[in-house]
């Protein structure tokens, strides 16, 4: 059996275009839900589920990311100085998270090439890659849950979800075989398939657990549209050698990469906060839609 999943890889290099102008020199993962980046809700989950090293996939302009999880001696300082207390712990929390690496990925060439430069810092380890477009609301965490799916069958683990058929053309969606409640066997992967031509409604959401052979099976993956490297091809060629599974993940998915989600997320999570949610359940109330 395969050692347990300590280490994380968190691509965030692509250039946000579907928020542009907000990311035209803003990092997208860096967007404020509520009063958290999006990828501090990520990270947290990664944490929650034990992951102890985090690796950030990063491009230009994403320096913010580094910055927000680093000590802010100054900031710190100016918060002591002030008496917040509240505001200074929460603060030091976030730079005692976990442990960061941090990979420059040149060129955005794809899910698969970005997970690829990770290669010589995971090494021969199973380990987790999370994706900052999908907050996950949940009990348990989602990543946590598909540990506990590891433990049983230690391989390639997948996170889906059922979805809307007209909705396939915008996931990778499986073929698969139903093993047990909530975990399925994959037969096939098929990148955004029109509606007519998917497999199943079953589309594949941001959180895997990759064995390590992925990384030869994407530096063995052609570049498909745009000179890029799919994750997906990748896993479709480490199929033929390994068998792959899927999860269907108890939670709410929030698709943040995309605007109105983002705002759907944006009203969930605000409802949700014990500071202000009662106020802003009223303020909604009294709105003449």
């Amino acid at each position: 059996m395969r050692k347990g999943i300590t280490k994380a890889v968190f691509p965030a290099a692509g250039l946000g275009t579907r928020f542009l102008p907000a990311t035209k020199a803003s990092p997208k993962e860096m967007l404020p839900l509520v009063d958290k980046p999006l990828i501090q809700y990520v990270v947290e989950e990664a944490v929650a589920s034990g992951i102890e090293e985090v690796v950030v996939i990063t491009g230009r302009g994403k320096r913010a990311i580094e910055d927000h999880f680093d000590v802010a001696f100054e900031l710190e300082e100016d918060l002591k100085a002030k008496g917040k207390h509240k505001l200074l712990s929460e603060v030091q929390r976030i730079a005692d998270l976990v442990t960061f690496c941090y990979i420059r990925q040149k060129k955005a060439l794809g899910l698969g090439h970005a997970v690829l430069t990770a290669k010589r810092v995971i090494g021969e380890e199973p380990f987790a890659v999370l994706l900052g477009d999908d907050i996950i609301d949940s009990d348990v965490p989602a990543l946590k849950q598909m540990m506990a799916v590891y433990k049983r069958y230690p391989a390639t683990i997948l996170a889906i979800q059922k979805v809307p058929k007209a909705q396939t053309r915008n996931y990778g969606t499986i073929d698969g075989k139903k093993l047990e409640d909530g975990v399925y066997l994959v037969k096939d992967l098929v990148e955004k398939p029109l509606p007519d031509e998917a497999p199943s409604n079953l589309a594949i959401i941001g959180r895997y657990i990759l064995a390590p052979e992925i990384f030869t099976a994407l530096e063995q993956t052609k570049p498909g549209k745009g000179g890029e490297i799919q994750l997906t091809d990748g896993l479709r060629l480490l199929m033929e050698k390994q068998p792959i599974y899927a999860y269907e993940f108890e939670g709410k998915r929030h698709d943040a990469g995309d605007k109105l989600g983002f705002l759907k997320a944006t009203v969930e999570f605000g409802l949700k906060n014990e500071e202000f949610g009662a106020e802003f359940r009223s303020y909604l109330q009294k709105l003449k839609l």
